[in-house]
């Protein structure tokens, strides 16, 4: 049976998709089992995914995003998807709390994060382990025999478990992976897994094996801040036991005062979180201490303590758990194989690339213009900064009628820009991260820029996971080439062990940032990049995808505008 005849049939294969799918195939009657598909935007990756799926009996589906899993979700019925606990109300804290619907429970954040799904009882003066009532059992849910009661968030999962074919974020992926194994043994065994988003599997892992500390923690925990050296792995170690220990003794305490019929479910299951995160950091840490970097204390403004970072180096110690089915697919816009391979631990000879000639979209929609205004680095003077905000000004008077997006490379240059553009001009710019000074969410700045119809966004973090279509966005700026901030430790290890990483995550990060603006065939945006280190950049044209050397003129002559 080839290969396409697994294309989900409720959709027709354009031509593109034929010929990749094509070429997987060719891939595995080869003898690859690892194969990279590098194809951008619009391209139909996560239908090309789902057929290589139903190639194998059963498979595993893996992405980052909430959207992108409810797109999935939406388009392709078959694939049962495992969403986290906070997307569902916990019926155990609804029946202590006397609230009894749902959706006013989300309301109050009564989700089952906040429960308790197993706790030690004392029965007949014997410690017992007791299963929360409304949760059903793996069986039940597979020969659909539980209670319609039962609790959502275990149903879904183990609907998931118990169907051919699955969808998970990574971090629920990791975490069954990695500590639930044994328990799903049987559910785990399956032929296939397919990574979407796979540019993102680095910082999944080390957001997943990693470890913040937090003043708020410390202080419930009676722990002084100042006592801990945080240049120090084993100082580390300890303050990770001594928030173990703390925890566990407010748990027995919380525990002691209960009424025996009704506990404090969501102190406890907050407490039982934080016990799990620090004794799973530890175990990693000690595990491999010198494969650990502490990031630089984050403090406030008095030079008190906020918080530290601890994060993995070389996170390819990590992923052979993950990364253990027969057959895997890989799939990104934006992978250059020699560095993935490397940052992943994989052999690059035994991994395969597909990676897509072109892009479905016509290169007239998608321009860039490598304008050159200055070389924007550590040594920039202020007069190379103040000429590219002046270029930006004068472009942001050529798109006077649309809505846009600048993009730059921290916070501190977006209140540069804003400060050095015009009036009128500033007056359209709309700053926008996941945490902002007026206080006002990424979300709730996105549908102010909807509604207003010469807003521009301006960010150091919109370098994806946003769609700025049609006339969300014609115009976007690159105002400063996204280097990894060099200041930042783990960036410097990482750098030091693999030289070619640093290049490599710019370049990701950047040709993220090129397909923020168009997101169909018909839509259509210009491109402006201003800091001239793009030229540099773009001399490791091996590392770039074949679909983006049209427009960056790659072996073509450049058909963008200024």
């Amino acid at each position: 049976m080839s290969l396409l005849s697994g294309f989900p049939e409720w959709y027709s294969p354009r031509e593109i998709q034929k010929e990749l799918i094509s070429e997987i195939e060719s891939k595995l009657k080869s003898g690859y089992t690892k194969i990279i598909l590098c194809a951008p935007t619009g391209v139909g990756k996560s239908l090309i995914g789902t057929t290589f799926a139903r190639h194998f009996e059963r498979s595993f589906t893996v992405t980052a995003s909430k959207h992108l899993q409810d797109q999935y979700i939406r388009d392709i019925p078959i694939l049962k998807p495992v969403k986290g606990k906070t997307n569902f109300a916990c019926l155990k804290i609804m029946s202590s709390e006397k609230v009894t619907d749902e959706a006013k429970a989300m309301q109050l954040g009564l989700t089952c994060d906040k429960g308790l799904c197993q706790e030690t009882v004392t029965e007949n003066d014997k410690k017992v382990v007791k299963t929360c009532s409304y949760k059903p059992t793996i069986a039940d849910v597979e020969n659909g025999i539980h209670d319609s009661d039962s609790c959502h968030y275990y149903l879904q999962k183990y609907e998931a478990l118990a169907s051919p074919h699955s969808l998970w974020n990574y971090s629920a992926f990791f975490q069954i992976m990695k500590y639930n194994r044994a328990l799903f043994e049987q559910y785990l065994d399956r032929d296939v897994s397919i990574f979407d988003e796979a540019h993102r599997i680095e910082d999944e892992v080390v957001r997943f094996v990693g470890y913040s500390a937090y003043a708020g923690q410390m202080r419930d925990c009676g722990l002084d801040s100042k006592k801990y050296n945080y240049s120090d792995v084993d100082s580390m170690i300890k303050l990770m036991d001594d928030l173990v220990y703390s925890y566990l003794e407010k748990r027995r305490e919380l525990k002691k005062e209960a009424l025996p019929d009704n506990p404090d479910y969501m102190a406890l299951a907050k407490i039982d979180s934080q016990i799990t995160k620090a004794e799973q950091a530890r175990d990693n840490v000690q595990s491999d201490p010198e494969n650990y970097v502490i990031a630089d204390p984050e403090r406030d403004s008095s030079g008190d303590f906020k918080s530290v970072t601890m994060s993995p180096i070389d996170v390819s110690a990590f992923v052979g758990k993950f990364f253990d089915t027969k057959y895997q697919l890989f799939m990104s816009a934006t992978i250059d194989k020699p560095s993935f391979c490397e940052t992943l631990g994989l052999d690059v000879d035994s991994v395969a690339l597909v990676d897509s000639p072109r892009s479905p979209f016509p290169a007239e929609h998608r321009k860039i213009g490598l304008l050159n205004v200055r070389r924007l680095s550590y040594g920039s003077t202020q007069d190379d900064e103040l000429e590219v905000i002046r270029k930006m000004d004068a472009i942001l008077d050529g798109h006077a009628d649309h809505r846009g997006l600048i993009l730059t490379s921290s916070v501190s240059r977006c209140f540069k820009i804003l400060e050095g553009l015009s009036p009128k001009n500033a007056a359209r710019i709309k700053i926008c991260h996941s945490n902002n000074r007026d206080g006002k969410t990424q979300k709730e700045i996105l549908a102010e820029h909807a509604s207003d119809s010469t807003s521009v966004l301006l960010s150091s973090s919109l370098w994806e996971g946003v769609d700025l279509k049609d006339d969300l966005s014609r115009f976007q700026i690159v105002a400063k080439i996204p280097y990894p901030p060099y200041t930042d430790k783990r960036v410097r290890a990482k750098r030091d062990k693999f030289p070619f990483w640093y290049t490599s995550q710019t370049l990701k990060k950047l040709l993220q940032g090129f397909g923020r603006s168009i997101r169909s065939e018909s839509d259509w945006a210009m491109t402006y990049v201003l800091d001239g280190a793009v030229e540099s950049l773009l001399r490791y044209d091996h590392m770039i995808p074949k679909a983006y050397h049209d427009v960056l003129g790659l072996g073509n002559p450049l058909a963008t505008g200024t």
